[in-house]
């Protein structure tokens, strides 16, 4: 096909685009969807991503960015000052559009001050003037964050493609299991990963007596088990550990891992238990058999984005409810997911894993 008659979406681009990142590590996975499309759809582009500076692990495993730029302020600063700075370094690169995907004033800013000509984003924090592509969320129509992510990505009011692409995280295996040598965990043993920590609140925790029953299964049956987390999740890690007693095997490293040395390891992992958290998409993002548990918060918007994924969803009437704690004293959306009946899912897409000829 000629390129003058080549649909717009499928020319050579030589474009360049700065993504104003999120602020959060399942968000952040979850738009590699939007930069995956954005190379499929424009050939030739270079992404750009500005971000916080804990997120440059996650962008060095997304072969789709060009480079990160660190964001030197912190979540929720105003910081004038320094993003009319950052914009004016930014100015020379000569952008040709910028994708906001926070939906706040302050992120529309360095955009703005780079004088970027086209600047996209969602009608939010009255940010007219600051977006001069500004679009309408209609939520009924774009139900999961990562439809909102990768529409920006297209034309104001094109349809979204029936299959988006799922985030894939790109690993060094030699690095991956340099790394599993140094926090002992070892190749000739299958490593159950669980993940029992989560930033939103207690309410998404499953219980750390359900994760530790679920750990001594495993290691009974010659698995090893790594549980998962920041230095604040140390105390739920801890609790684990104890209840799971003198079986061998069982390796806590809460606030132990840099968040690359989390990635590689999980990357190691046979199976992911995990609450609804950003290690949950990145064991996802790496496509690891991966069992999310859901109680209070739901996969209607941000379910684990890969074909090795299964859920555990609440049947209670007043699941979702979205809050940090249980506001009726109960948390039996988390209570009643037991140790028995995860084991069984689990044991169920291990078995689907192994039947369709993956290896880990």
């Amino acid at each position: 096909m000629p390129a003058a008659s080549m649909p717009a979406a499928m020319k050579s681009h030589n474009e360049k685009v700065l993504i104003v990142g999120p602020s959060w590590v399942g968000d952040m996975v979850m738009s590699q969807a939007l930069y995956i499309y954005l190379q499929q759809a424009r050939p030739g582009v270079s992404i750009d991503v500005l971000a916080p500076a804990w997120s440059e692990p996650l962008l060095a495993r997304m072969p789709e960015v060009n480079a990160a730029l660190t964001k030197p302020i912190g979540h929720g600063e105003l910081a004038l000052g320094r993003r009319r700075r950052l914009g004016r370094q930014l100015r020379s690169t000569a952008y040709d559009q910028a994708i906001i995907l926070p939906n706040s004033i302050k992120a529309a800013l360095v955009p703005f001050l780079a004088r970027i000509p086209r600047r996209t984003g969602w009608r939010g924090e009255l940010r007219y003037g600051l977006l001069n592509d500004m679009r309408r969320l209609d939520p009924r129509a774009l139900p999961l964050m990562v439809q909102r992510f990768v529409a920006l990505g297209q034309e104001a009011g094109a349809p979204l493609p029936l299959l988006l692409p799922d985030p894939a995280l790109s690993v060094c295996p030699e690095a991956a299991r340099a790394c599993g040598d140094h926090f002992g965990l070892l190749a000739s043993q299958p490593l159950l990963a669980l993940c029992p920590g989560a930033e939103f609140g207690a309410a998404k925790r499953w219980p750390a007596e359900y994760f530790a029953a679920l750990a001594r299964k495993y290691l009974e049956q010659g698995w090893q088990v790594a549980l998962f987390g920041s230095q604040r999740d140390a105390e739920v890690t801890a609790d684990i550990v104890t209840a799971v007693g003198d079986e061998p095997g069982c390796h806590d490293l809460a606030g132990r891992t840099s968040l690359a040395q989390a990635i590689d390891l999980l990357s190691l992992a046979d199976a992911v238990v995990s609450n609804d958290s950003g290690l949950m998409h990145i064991a996802a993002a790496l496509q690891r058999p991966t069992l999310v548990i859901y109680g209070p918060t739901s996969p209607d918007f941000t379910p684990p984005l890969a074909k090795r994924a299964a859920v555990q969803v609440s049947p209670l009437e007043c699941a979702p409810c979205f809050e940090r704690e249980c506001p009726l004293q109960h948390h039996r959306c988390m209570r009643e997911a037991l140790p028995g009946d995860v084991a069984d899912k689990l044991a169920d897409l291990i078995a689907t894993d192994t039947t369709e000829g993956v290896t880990s």
